[in-house]
């Protein structure tokens, strides 16, 4: 029988204790766990293509008319585009990343946390919940002293605030507070956050607060401009808050601005998309990084204040390429104008549940059945244990529309299949209306979390064919 010890590759930490493993282990030195019960990773993946062959690019094959990516400074080798024909891709440390039907993720190294905010329940340092518990409704309490009950209150009769003041949406009588909540009845003032839609012909977004939440901390950035050679190159950025740090919705807004601004000012001058899309990602950390110095907005937050955090996904599609990046578990998908072929998912989660599943302690469906499945191993900001920054590339071989977006719309369609009935078969000639109809997809499911998608057609279209 073949040995079932897990390779240091795959597994570097006992899944037990967490202590760290050395090559050649077979028991934990710290717990004696038994290692060899870890059934050790497949050794090759079949590969998927987006035409439905599953044939590797042959050694013919033309080579694209870029210029080699910089080597990232955590890579030896610099990361190669790969065609349609290996839709896997690699990241930029250069490792292949796993087949996408699978849907399982590379695992991540999760440490000590510094910010000491640990999940319950033996959970592995370095792992943190996107989302706490949440009530159904957010029933709060009149300040001190007040009589006056929304419920009861005479309505008929129009009120005048004072100059610079608002009333309440809700009661009609309260004031709103520098907080954006009634100083009544405690009702939360609808935000310029709330809902947001924005269009640019060649990529649309929309950004909803959801049902259940009582902000929106996920943002987004959209964007396109011109290669060297005046070949376009579409942006879309989407960042998820991490509702269990402090100030979320500004981490979220911090990074998808950065991660923008910075692949519109590295692609102009000729940088390889990859390589721009990487230093993008590390931008972005280095602007959440930053809300951790600046004091809170509110004294109130002060004293559970810890440092702010969001996850991010972004792509950048030209006419020959199409380039993701992520870190934490907001998702990219692939869906081809011709449904006939299939659809992929281009990331694996930074997640409890990937790490689970790819350590071979859980099949997929077990890991995602788990209450700790959100908790996510990698994100943005100040205490991140380990930024690993990961980038694919694709060169897909007809057109389709690529589905940027958070866990707020991916948890009512996971695989990629189910992602794809749920597209319009006209996104990539109406990407504002498809978003629309993305993000009402997760509403109309229960609309429990943030929900933000971007549409991005590829290839990218003609400077001056809609696009701004």
């Amino acid at each position: 029988m073949m040995s079932q010890m897990p390779q240091p590759t795959a597994l570097s930490r006992c899944p037990s204790c967490e202590e760290p493993l050395e090559a050649g282990d077979r028991f934990c030195g710290a717990c004696g766990y038994d290692l060899s019960a870890v059934p050790a990773p497949p050794q090759d993946h079949p590969t998927i293509a987006m035409n439905g062959s599953s044939t590797r690019p042959s050694e013919a094959a033309a080579s694209l008319d870029w210029p080699l990516a910089p080597e990232p400074a955590s890579s030896d080798t610099p990361a190669p585009v790969h065609r349609a024909t290996d839709i896997r891709g690699t990241d930029s440390g250069g490792s292949e990343l796993p087949h996408p039907d699978t849907e399982s993720a590379t695992a991540q190294h999760p440490g000590d946390h510094p910010s000491g905010v640990q999940p319950s329940g033996g959970q592995p340092s370095g792992v943190r919940f996107d989302r706490p518990p949440e009530p159904d409704e957010y029933p709060l309490a009149p300040p001190a002293g007040s009589v006056v009950d929304p419920r009861t209150a005479d309505l008929g009769a129009p009120v005048t605030p004072p100059a610079g003041t608002k009333l309440c949406v809700a009661c009609r009588s309260g004031h709103v507070d520098s907080d954006g909540y009634c100083e009544n009845c405690g009702h939360a003032q609808p935000r310029e956050r709330d809902h947001m839609e924005q269009e640019l012909g060649a990529v649309a977004a929309v950004s909803d607060r959801g049902l259940r939440h009582h902000r929106n901390e996920d943002a987004f950035a959209i964007s396109s401009t011109a290669l060297p050679d005046g070949s376009p190159a579409v942006v879309a950025i989407v960042c998820d808050g991490v509702s269990s740090a402090t100030r979320p919705d500004e981490a979220s807004l911090a990074a998808s601005r950065a991660a923008g601004e910075a692949l519109l000012a590295a692609l102009p001058l000729g940088t390889h998309p990859q390589q721009a899309m990487h230093e993008a990602i590390l931008a972005a950390a280095e602007a959440v990084n930053s809300l951790a110095e600046a004091p809170p907005a509110h004294e109130e937050h002060a004293p559970h204040q810890n440092a702010p955090a969001c996850t991010l996904v972004g792509a950048v599609v030209t006419p020959a390429l199409l380039i993701v990046g992520w870190v934490g578990d907001s998702r990219a998908y692939w869906v081809p104008v011709d449904r006939s072929s299939p659809p992929a998912r281009l990331t694996e989660d930074d997640s409890w549940a990937a790490q689970m599943v790819a350590a071979g302690l859980m099949s997929e469906a077990q890991a995602y059945a788990d209450e700790r499945a959100h908790a996510i191993t990698g994100w943005l900001g100040a205490d991140a244990y380990e930024l690993e920054p990961h980038t694919a590339s694709f060169k897909p071989d007809r057109p389709g529309v690529v589905v940027v977006c958070t866990d707020g719309l991916w948890n009512y369609a996971e695989a990629a299949e189910e992602m794809a009935e749920v597209v319009p078969l006209d996104a990539a000639e109406r990407p504002l209306h498809s978003a629309q109809v993305l993000v009402g997809h997760a509403l109309d499911g229960g609309g429990h979390d943030n929900v933000t998608v971007a549409v991005v057609p590829f290839p990218a279209p003609p400077q001056g064919a809609g696009s701004a």
